[in-house]
């Protein structure tokens, strides 16, 4: 256990993020995501929500430029309060965040560096998050 550090960031997740470079994409994925069928690397955080994940995150990875977040767009093409939440717990907003056709967010998910697969159940659940320059910004 360390001082200062979110306890949901674990020692295997503070690894692979700092083994991270610049524009290296982390997915924070719900439970109905397929994290273990599109990733080399997978994490997996039962009973955890993604926009816990995401927040704790957050205070150690800076995010890359625009776009902010890649979402996963919603069948109805509605943004749900979920991907409210996952925005909020980003530090981005509807401006900064890019929506991803579902199918195509799976080929854009396919490149990530790290998948970190939560407990979430609700739906549309997914952000994918780029790594920024560390220390050019803060956090």
């Amino acid at each position: 256990m360390l001082e200062g550090i979110d306890p949901l960031l674990t020692g295997e997740l503070l690894l692979h993020l700092d083994r991270m470079g610049h524009s290296d994409a982390v997915v924070i994925a719900d439970a109905h995501f397929p994290a273990w069928a599109l990733g080399e690397r997978v994490v997996d955080l039962p009973g955890t929500t993604t926009p816990d994940v995401v927040a704790a995150i957050r205070t150690v990875l800076p995010l890359d430029d625009v776009p902010g977040i890649d979402l996963m767009t919603s069948a109805d093409g509605e943004v749900l309060d979920v991907q409210h939440q996952l925005m909020a717990a980003a530090g981005t907003d509807a401006g900064t965040t890019r929506f991803v056709e579902r199918f195509a967010y799976y080929d854009v998910a396919r490149g990530a560096y790290l998948m970190v697969r939560t407990g979430e159940t609700r739906a549309y659940g997914n952000a994918l998050l780029r790594k920024g320059v560390v220390g050019r910004s803060g956090v």
